[in-house]
């Protein structure tokens, strides 16, 4: 008899899982479902739902208690897949001795896991943290949160938002949010969905607006911090997925095509890669050998550290073992890339030109699967 695992997916910053037909892991869930079953993994995939923007030890909460309340009973292995910050999650919750606040027996749960794989995860902080904490980058979150809850739901944006992102991304080193306009797009934006999602959307979005616990320790200074006192589980395997999206040029502007909504979305693209390019970097982490040649293999040199995914350092997102090395920007890595021959299809909200398609997503799922398939060895 085949021995049962239980695969849990977990969100990062913002990560609602779903919004009615908004889907944060529908690309992976499905693929890598698929994969496991290929692998002859018994295997349920599980989705997580911790709190938006709360802190990591709250979020590490609530994903211990989504395991506690559906994971099978006796000692079936557990393996947690986190994107973003929710890699450090799953870190935090299986670190020997955490304490969290939530009534769950941690140790007892953690004592379970046998992988933990990181996608595009801020290891060692990312500096759009740092912006988004300040009362420019909160607006400027709030509508770059907006927009991407309507690309996935409707597939495109509408003119208004276009102009309007377009022109901040022009200005953005000097960005000064007009309020009223501001409102005046969030409520053009917002009349197109149905009332009740009108609803689930801006409890979303307040969310953003009151809780900064999660940005403030997802800084690099925070990361410091983080990285000293959570350990690695011993017995327990931890890795990484990473990626580097295509640094802005115009070799990449040309790449992107004549379509206006892409051009707009890559330039705000481009303006956030130039932000973390322009913060000078204070202390590097040390590579380990295994990760240096796989960064090598994978990009023909090792990334400085003004290269990003568009919101998190390539450099940051390296712990554990490096199991697949991607150019890729940070969505990309869920399958949210432009492929609308699909089905279901692939929608772009952050046009990077990084070239990622559906067979560098199928290769990537492949190494995550296999990465946790070899747990049973």
């Amino acid at each position: 008899m085949k021995r049962m695992h239980d695969v849990y997916l977990v969100p990062g910053f913002l990560g609602f899982v779903n919004l009615g037909r908004i889907t944060y892991f529908g690309h992976v869930r499905r693929i890598l479902g698929e994969r496991f079953t290929a692998l002859g993994l018994d295997a349920r995939i599980h989705l997580v739902r911790p709190p938006p923007t709360a802190s990591l030890p709250t979020r590490a909460a609530r994903v211990a208690e989504a395991i506690a309340a559906t994971a099978r009973r006796g000692d079936a292995p557990l393996h947690l897949i986190g994107h973003s910050s929710g890699g450090l999650d799953v870190r935090l919750l299986t670190a020997p001795g955490v304490g969290l606040p939530t009534d769950v027996d941690v140790e007892r749960l953690a004592g379970r896991v046998r992988t933990v794989v990181t996608m595009s995860t801020p290891h060692h902080g990312t500096p759009l943290a740092s912006f988004f904490t300040t009362l420019r980058g909160q607006q400027l979150l709030q509508v770059l949160s907006l927009n991407t809850i309507y690309v996935l739901h409707f597939g495109h944006l509408p003119i208004s938002a276009l102009l309007w992102m377009g022109g901040m991304a022009l200005r953005f080193g000097d960005l000064v949010v007009n309020s009223e306009l501001l409102d005046e797009l969030f409520s053009r934006l917002l009349e197109d969905f149905t009332v009740g999602r009108r609803r689930a959307v801006r409890a979303l979005l307040r969310d953003v607006v009151q809780d900064q616990s999660l940005m403030l320790q997802l800084t690099p200074e925070a990361m410091e911090v983080f990285n000293a006192s959570v350990l690695p589980r011993p017995g327990v395997r931890y890795g990484a997925a990473v990626t580097q999206g295509a640094r802005p040029s115009l070799r990449a502007t040309l790449a992107v095509g004549l379509d206006p909504a892409a051009q707009v979305t890559h330039a705000v693209y481009g303006a956030l890669y130039q932000l973390i390019a322009t913060v000078p970097r204070r202390r590097s982490s040390r590579l380990t050998p295994s990760q240096t040649r796989a960064l090598r293999r994978a990009y023909g040199a090792i990334p400085s550290w003004d290269v990003s995914d568009g919101i998190v350092p390539t450099l940051s997102q390296t712990w554990g073992h490096v199991i697949h090395a991607a150019v890729a920007d940070h969505l990309d890595a869920l399958g949210h890339f432009g492929d609308s021959a699909s089905d279901p299809p692939h929608v772009d909200w952050l046009v990077s030109g990084s070239g990622f398609d559906r067979a560098g997503f199928e290769v990537l799922m492949d190494d995550v699967a296999r990465f946790v398939a070899a747990a049973r060895k």
